[in-house]
């Protein structure tokens, strides 16, 4: 089984977050996908995170190691149905790309971010859902 892997779910994993427990165990078995979008959005939160001193800069290179340690297939996705989507839902690029990989490839997006749930779950996509 195939899931889509949400920028959010990746981050909580691997800077050890309370719920990377639950994450690992539901993605046990399957194979993780994504836009090659996450892979700069994991940059973006960790540099967020040092902004906000939540995290040193030597935890971020340990959680950029634990990264790319997960496997997961990076996927195509349309630009232009992407955009349809983000116009559609009122949302940005970044999420519509999550939700067209969801569509595309008929795989649940696993999230941890509601906003992109309920924006998923508008535009008819399976989404397997966690409560932080």
């Amino acid at each position: 089984m195939e899931i889509v892997a949400d920028t959010s779910v990746l981050i909580a994993v691997i800077v050890n977050e309370p719920m990377k427990g639950i994450l690992v165990a539901l993605t046990a078995g399957a194979e993780l996908i994504a836009p090659p979008s996450v892979h700069w959005e994991i940059g973006n939160a960790l540099s967020a995170m040092l902004k906000r001193r939540r995290i040193t800069v030597d935890q971020a290179v340990q959680a950029i190691y634990s990264y790319q340690q997960i496997p997961i297939r990076f996927v195509d996705v349309e630009l232009e149905e992407a955009i349809q989507i983000a116009d559609a839902l009122g949302i940005y690029a970044y999420d519509a790309y999550l939700i067209q990989c969801a569509l595309k490839y008929k795989s649940p997006l696993l999230c941890l971010d509601a906003n992109l749930v309920n924006a998923a779950k508008r535009a008819q996509a399976r989404v397997i859902e966690v409560v932080p």
